[in-house]
């Protein structure tokens, strides 16, 4: 395998700060990054980013596909407060079942752009579920901030026109 077929290491990218207040601060990042050419640093394009991200919000408002394992489900409960509050950890590996949903194939940032506006109009629209497979009971607030923490460490990846 050649250095450019390995995967990045995303524990140890040098990647932007982002912070959202609103659904609508995520929209307007995902429209001026998409709008340009963003250099992206971890190993996934701008249209998979903005799918994966609608894929995750989608999981507010149904049931997803696969379960977490129970170790996870848990100790999840216990590790809500920091990942609605602080900023989330890169590197994070998914389980083969959440992978083939969560991780999408390659799109443009216009069609993943067009998936994600469609996941936060039905975010938006409700009802969220009252349960969150791994960090259990969950407010609307807490939906929302989850979010807005999880698009922030996703777009942290994208450098606006490959600066």
């Amino acid at each position: 395998m050649s250095a450019v077929d390995r995967p990045v290491d995303t524990k140890k990218v040098a990647r932007r700060t982002l912070h959202f207040n609103s659904l609508d601060d995520i929209v307007a990042e995902a429209e001026r990054l998409a709008a340009g050419s963003p250099k992206m640093l971890g190993n996934w394009s701008l249209g998979q980013t903005l799918v994966h991200l609608a894929r995750a919000m989608d999981m507010a408002v149904e049931t997803p596909p696969f379960r977490a394992p129970w170790i996870v489900r848990l100790i999840g409960p216990l590790l809500k407060k920091r990942l609605l509050t602080r900023p989330m950890s890169s590197g994070f590996k998914l389980p083969k079942d959440a992978a083939a949903h969560l991780i999408p194939t390659t799109t443009s940032a216009a069609d993943g752009l067009a998936v994600l506006r469609r996941s936060i109009d039905r975010f938006k629209a409700g009802p969220r579920l009252p349960r969150h497979d791994i960090l259990g009971r969950m407010t609307d607030d807490d939906w929302l901030r989850l979010q807005l923490r999880h698009a922030e460490l996703h777009l942290s990846f994208a450098a606006p026109d490959g600066k």
